[in-house]
């Protein structure tokens, strides 16, 4: 794949026809940039280990950094996670929402995208319409990390932006439209009782 499409859907009903151009890159082991709650984000389906490979380079991550699985929803997520009766009654209250969890991955997780030494996974369910309708053409999640440029804060934010920055690195972007750019909260739940890794949108609650 070369020349990177810029692709404008709407931000809350958003185009069949456009979002099928976006799931034929993603299956040819494309890579996009796609707008969530808290910023844009870079993608690619789980099984593609070169396009894992291209997000950490424009990212300049290394193979330590975690990266996120974008699920569609509760079922989904539940494949990719070792989820327990408290977790999952937690998870339930806040997603979709504004949260990535921290939790132990499963037999479908390929080793290369756990943590080496606590073997987790991070796992989101996006409340953006176009996260999910374009979600919903898969039985599987987007392997994603944000948008967020070396030497930056915070996420690229408009789409357009993204494609002016990244048209050359990116097989794809997909614009829904301008997003927030507060990060999602961070909570890790490998343990009976959640604990706070990183405040951001979502308001966090210690109590099950």
């Amino acid at each position: 794949m070369s020349d990177c499409k810029y692709i404008n859907v709407h931000p809350d009903n958003p185009q069949a026809r456009l979002l099928e151009q976006v799931v034929e890159i993603l299956t040819k082991e494309g890579v996009i940039a796609y707008p969530t709650e808290s910023g844009y984000a870079l993608g690619c389906l789980l099984d593609n280990k070169k396009g894992a490979d291209r997000i950490r380079r424009i990212r300049q991550l290394d193979e330590k950094h975690e990266l996120t699985l974008v699920c569609e929803d509760l079922s989904n997520l539940s494949s990719y996670a070792k989820v327990g009766n408290t977790q999952y009654r937690y998870i339930k209250k806040h997603l979709p929402g504004p949260y990535t969890f921290l939790l132990p991955a499963s037999r479908e997780v390929p080793k290369r995208l756990q943590s080496p030494k606590r073997k987790t996974i991070g796992l989101r369910i996006s409340p953006n319409v176009v996260t999910n309708t374009l979600l919903s053409y898969f039985d599987k999640p987007l392997l994603s990390a944000s948008l967020i440029m070396p030497g930056d804060d915070h996420p690229l934010t408009d789409g357009w932006s993204v494609y002016e920055s990244l048209n050359h690195a990116l097989d794809a972007v997909l614009d829904g439209g301008f997003t927030g750019f507060e990060p999602t909260t961070i909570i890790d739940f490998t343990e009976e009782e959640p604990i706070l890794v990183r405040q951001g949108q979502g308001e966090f609650n210690g109590d099950n």
